[in-house]
């Protein structure tokens, strides 16, 4: 998969990208990555494309060579009170917020953001299978947030975090029938189908 390096041509691009917008239980978290111009991997891709084996290998390497990343997150209850759109965008911003340079451009994956003053943004349909940094800001978000449903599992084990990490599986929604919800789901979600 050949993936372009940057919108903009900027070495500071940072890629932005979220993940569990769609899950009934956990907060949504976001990554935001600075990738050396060179930077390549034969395997890079959205995360959605590639196994949880492969996000995981590829996941140091991303870390270990990045310019800058950062991870952010918005809590359930931010969720709750804000929207998921407002609560991912939020993540978004804490995750720019937390890179250790700033960026001079955010390449966003989706069609909206809510602009950060100081930044410029572009926003992409389809960024993280098109440009490299979105494509690893995809793969963190998605990591460190299974990484975090996994540690919930451990506490709350009749859910199957550590195999649905949060979204609307059958079981998943089975589990929430038999259970109930727990203070980690999302009550303003659609729980049972």
């Amino acid at each position: 998969m050949f993936l372009l390096s940057s919108l903009t041509g900027h070495v500071l691009e940072a890629g932005l990208d979220e993940a569990g917008r769609g899950c009934l239980a956990g907060p949504v978290f976001a990554a935001a990555v600075i990738l050396p111009i060179d930077f390549n991997h034969r395997f890079l891709n959205d995360s959605k494309q590639l196994t949880a084996k492969r996000r995981e290998a590829l996941r140091p390497i991303i870390c270990a060579e990045a310019v800058a990343w950062a991870v952010g997150q918005a809590t359930v209850a931010e969720i709750s009170t804000l929207n998921i759109a407002q609560a991912s965008y939020l993540a978004m911003h804490r995750a720019v917020q937390a890179l250790a340079i700033a960026p001079a451009h955010l390449l966003v994956d989706g069609n909206r953001f809510r602009p950060m003053p100081g930044y410029e943004h572009t926003c992409v349909i389809g960024g993280d299978g098109l440009y490299r940094n979105i494509a690893a800001a995809s793969i963190l978000a998605k990591t460190f947030r299974d990484e975090h449903m996994h540690a919930l599992a451990a506490e709350f084990p009749e859910y199957g975090w550590e195999q649905n990490a949060g979204y609307p599986t059958q079981s998943h929604r089975a589990a929430i029938r038999t259970h109930g919800p727990c203070a980690h789901h999302r009550m303003g979600f659609r729980l049972l189908s």
